[in-house]
């Protein structure tokens, strides 16, 4: 039986949730890429299947109930779904004062509230099983708030206390639930492209996080037996300060 995964909030081929894809594929895995733009879900999966692997793109609003519906459907009709990895939410800073209602929602809707979309639709189709990953990034702010981030640091711990729910809600049933937490920028295209000056002092510092290191933790994770799981690994350099 073709076993597949599912990672949602694919972006840029030198990104976290296109490494976790290639890694997934690496395990054997069918990986249903999904994300926003269908240019980049198709390079993606054009990488893993020039590598041998089975990659199909998606193109999935994990913020629309009905897409991540139709995104497990899809997913399940090729075989069952046997790990779930939501990376999606991008970092969103701001002030309070004079933020918009619509951004600080559109941030929560991102983080929070489609994670439980996506968590919804795997325990469904898990639970039946008793069995299954279900993994969660985090990062910095889901575990503190900091000023200019009030928006980002409420919608990532609204994800992580979510999470935390799931996991003990699901464990029981044979679904572990995982959460990662990524203290620091990613040595990635997003960052070297936006600000490439800051990025590559940073670099040069060592205090950008490697991609197939993250990459790594999941893959640990999701190995893990389930008499000795873990619910959440925090992710850092040597340098950063925490």
């Amino acid at each position: 039986m073709i076993k597949t995964a599912i990672v949602a909030g694919v972006g840029p081929h030198k990104g976290l949730g296109a490494v976790l894809s290639h890694r997934a594929a690496g395990e054997g895995f069918h990986v249903f890429v999904a994300g926003r733009t269908l240019e980049k879900l198709e390079a993606v999966a054009e990488a893993i299947r020039a590598e041998g692997g089975a990659a199909t793109p998606l193109v999935c609003d994990v913020t629309d109930e009905a897409q991540v519906i139709a995104l497990w459907n899809r997913a399940e009709e090729t075989g069952p779904v046997a790990l779930a990895i939501y990376n999606a939410g991008n970092n969103m800073p701001g002030k309070v004062s004079g933020m918009t209602a619509e951004y600080f929602e559109r941030c929560w809707r991102v983080c929070t509230f489609g994670a439980f979309l996506f968590a919804r639709e795997a325990s469904d189709h898990m639970s039946p099983r008793g069995e299954g990953t279900l993994l969660f990034t985090g990062a910095s702010a889901s575990m503190r708030g900091k000023e200019g981030f009030g928006a980002f640091a409420s919608a990532k711990g609204g994800l992580r206390n979510f999470a935390q729910s799931a996991a003990k809600e699901l464990g029981p049933l044979g679904i572990h639930v995982g959460h990662v937490v990524i203290d620091g920028g990613i040595s990635g295209e997003k960052l070297h492209t936006l600000v490439p000056d800051y990025a590559a002092r940073r670099e040069q510092e060592g205090r950008l996080i490697d991609l197939g290191g993250i990459a790594d933790a999941y893959v640990h994770l999701h190995r893990q037996k389930r008499s000795a799981w873990s619910f959440e690994v925090d992710i850092r350099t040597h340098a950063e300060s925490w």
